[in-house]
């Protein structure tokens, strides 16, 4: 199967409204360029080397997102370009996410993303402490970040059922938000290659597909 041809099927299995963002991380721009070729112009990537060097290489009207963890200093290198970030897992990035977009003149759009998996190696906020800090009114001293919606990443297990549950708590946590935000809160951003169907069922607005378009990553 090819990229294309994977690309098509997935397509074909979203409803309106739902944006899918071709993971990419560990896959070579030939790829990209592929994918981008049949139409696909969203793109996530994990790590902000490897972003950095494919949107040099790249059509300049890619919408490039950060799905994997963000370190603080490297968030300078990709404030001039990155449409999203998906993983904003404390007030300090945020913070940092704010002052770098500030400085290249920008408002870059943000995802909170939210800990319910029943893994502890995953990341995000736990939602007691992202409730008190959405309450404090600290966001809306952030002028040059917009906050769209929020992430999440259910537990990595076998049973559809553990899987169903943690995205609809994600889902329950966005609507429990959305008053706390503008209109522009439309985004909850779960699901992945081997879950997105229940996400979507679950209210998912954006699913991260990787293997199912571009096949196993080579590390």
């Amino acid at each position: 199967m090819s990229v294309t041809s994977n690309l098509q099927t997935i397509r074909a299995t979203l409803p309106e409204g739902v944006t899918l963002v071709a993971v990419s991380k560990f896959h070579p721009s030939e790829a990209i360029a592929e994918a981008y070729e049949a139409g696909q112009r969203v793109f996530g990537e994990s790590r902000v080397q490897e972003l950095v060097a494919k949107q040099q290489m790249l059509p300049a009207d890619i919408e490039w997102h950060m799905i994997g963890h963000l370190q603080t200093n490297k968030v300078r290198a990709i404030a001039p370009f990155v449409s999203l970030i998906h993983s904003v897992d404390s007030a300090r990035l945020l913070e940092c996410i704010n002052r770098e977009a500030e400085r290249c003149g920008r408002v870059i759009d943000c995802l909170l993303e939210v800990h319910v998996a029943r893994e502890h190696t995953k990341s995000g906020w736990e939602i007691t402490e992202l409730q008190e800090f959405v309450a404090s009114g600290a966001i809306g001293e952030l002028k040059n970040i917009r906050i769209r919606g929020i992430m999440g990443m259910a537990t990595f297990t076998e049973n559809m059922d553990v899987v169903r549950s943690d995205f609809e708590r994600l889902a329950a946590i966005k609507r429990e938000l959305e008053p706390m935000f503008d209109s522009n809160f439309d985004t909850l951003s779960m699901g992945m290659s081997d879950d997105y169907p229940i996400a979507i069922q679950c209210g998912s607005t954006m699913v991260r597909v990787g293997s199912s378009i571009f096949g196993q990553r080579t590390y």
